[in-house]
């Protein structure tokens, strides 16, 4: 008697755990779909109100440079919180620090310091590129930090170069090198917006060196996360973003008062069109949202990997552009449609590549038992 009344109990348990592996990918992808958001969305409105600054009286180039990288304060509850829920109640110090695969301080030092200046010169790129050139046409230029990305990674992380992602590089470089033959007063129908053309090739020189930095910047970390810092836990990202946000940060502040753009800041204030107020939330704002486009890639990176984080940020090419036409009333047609196409068609290629090896990665382990047939590495992670 009482075995038959455990039965209904046994047979319930495979059913309720069912469910509650099914709640879980649900909300996996739930985070997923925040940290995405978190990416395009924050992408797009740093880059808006990155240019609308400079439209509205902004001239210093070294505050366009650094509210890119001086909020990484906000990250510091968001790592302290996630930090101390991921760790384990009972760990024992003492074999953390005579761990000998723990990288040394020295080696520690190395790495963050070398990423936060090569970080600090891609931001000041960046914030040239982005005062020269309309931004739409900035956009399309920065799709080409995906090429970048490939081209360092096949020299330093060991990148296969497939048809497709030969098919991708061609066709990203195509979208950037066709813009320089768009004639810089098509952009803009407000001739106060309208550039020299000397000013459009700086503009197109930066943007261009600002995407190849990007994509250094990217290859040397997927290097350090794999040879030095082995792994790419939630505390390992977080150090690394913080630690070269640091040296980038005082990098950019030694750039601020060595150029003397500081002494000019009140009076630009003061000057700026939208008034005071404005002023001071724009970079307030600016310096926030691309920290909320921080924590969306590495939420990304923890939650799947540092390619799918890339590639949702190359995503975002189409829609700077498209948000600039009604902002910022830049004209979108002839060369700079057509230089959108061939860099979404680019994205396209260089992620089915990598669709492609992931399908195949998974044959070889579903061979072994190690996952279930035709399901991919993101369908692997979102399941457990």
């Amino acid at each position: 008697m009482d075995d038959n009344n455990h039965v209904p109990t046994q047979m319930n348990q495979p059913l309720e755990m069912m469910m509650i592996n099914r709640k879980k990918k649900y909300q996996r992808w739930l985070k997923i779909a925040l940290y995405a958001a978190f990416v395009l969305l924050g992408q797009s409105a740093a880059t808006l109100l990155g240019r609308l600054y400079y439209e509205k009286g902004g001239k210093s180039k070294w505050m366009g440079t650094l509210v890119q990288i001086a909020g990484f304060p906000i990250l510091l509850p968001y790592y302290y919180f996630f930090n101390q829920s991921s760790s384990p109640p009972h760990k024992n110090k003492d074999l953390t620090i005579i761990d000998p695969s723990k990288p040394s301080l020295s080696m520690l030092s190395f790495v963050y310091v070398s990423l936060g200046l090569i970080v600090a010169v891609n931001c000041y790129l960046y914030s040239i590129g982005l005062w020269y050139l309309p931004v739409s046409t900035f956009s399309l230029i920065c799709s080409s930090q995906l090429a970048f990305n490939a081209f360092f990674s096949y020299f330093l992380n060991s990148l296969k170069f497939t048809p497709y992602i030969i098919n991708s590089l061609v066709l990203l470089t195509i979208s950037s090198v066709i813009l320089v033959f768009q004639p810089s007063d098509d952009d803009t129908s407000d001739s106060s917006q309208k550039v020299s053309k000397r000013k459009y090739i700086i503009g197109f020189i930066c943007t261009i060196g600002s995407s190849a930095g990007y994509g250094l910047v990217l290859s040397l970390q997927q290097l350090a996360f794999k040879k030095v810092l082995k792994g790419e836990t939630f505390k390992v990202v977080m150090d690394m973003i913080i630690y070269q946000s640091i040296v980038a940060t005082i990098a950019i502040l030694i750039g601020l008062f060595a150029s003397g753009e500081w002494k000019g800041l009140n009076e630009e204030m003061r000057g700026y069109e939208m008034g005071e107020v404005s002023y001071v939330l724009n970079l307030t704002f600016t310096a926030i949202i691309w920290e909320l486009f921080a924590i969306g890639c590495v939420g990304l990176i923890l939650e799947v990997s540092s390619l799918f984080s890339n590639s949702i940020s190359v995503l975002g090419v189409p829609i700077v552009p498209l948000l600039a036409v009604v902002v910022f009333k830049d004209k979108m047609h002839g060369i700079k449609a057509i230089s959108m196409v061939l860099a979404v068609w680019g994205f396209i290629s260089y992620v089915y590549q990598h669709y492609v090896d992931e399908r195949n990665c998974n044959s070889e382990k579903s061979s072994n038992g190690h996952v279930a047939k035709g399901s991919s590495p993101l369908e692997e992670k979102v399941n457990r």
